[in-house]
């Protein structure tokens, strides 16, 4: 029984999950838009959300912060000089994720995942 087991595994060890989420929060923020599968774009939401609010005060400590997560000086740069002034005043929610159908291969329900125009 999985009670009380909340996340998700996609079937890889911690460390592989944890690279895995990171990459696609950079390419998140590198390209505003992502296409992945349904479960990954709603693991990696609230991990996106939470690295533009500590973006939104720019600080060298929310600065090194951004970058303890991220480990990408680009992505890092990015995030405070263009997506977190865009959304200084909205109190959450900078993301949206839409359904795309499935993919060809597997079928796996595929999603897009994007950063709102604030």
């Amino acid at each position: 029984m999985r009670h009380r087991k909340a996340g998700r595994k996609f079937g890889r060890n911690p460390a592989q999950r944890q690279a895995m989420l990171r990459q696609l929060a950079v390419s998140m923020i590198l390209h505003e838009r992502l296409t992945t599968t349904e479960a990954k774009a709603k693991t990696l939401r609230p991990i996106v959300e939470k690295l533009v609010t500590i973006a939104r005060e720019d600080s060298s400590h929310t600065r090194n912060l951004v970058m303890s997560r991220l480990d990408h000086p680009a992505a890092t740069a990015r995030l405070f000089e263009v997506i977190a002034p865009r959304f200084e005043e909205a109190p959450g929610g900078y993301t949206r994720i839409s359904k795309l159908g499935v993919r060809h291969g597997d079928a796996a329900p595929l999603a897009l995942i994007e950063f709102l125009e604030a």
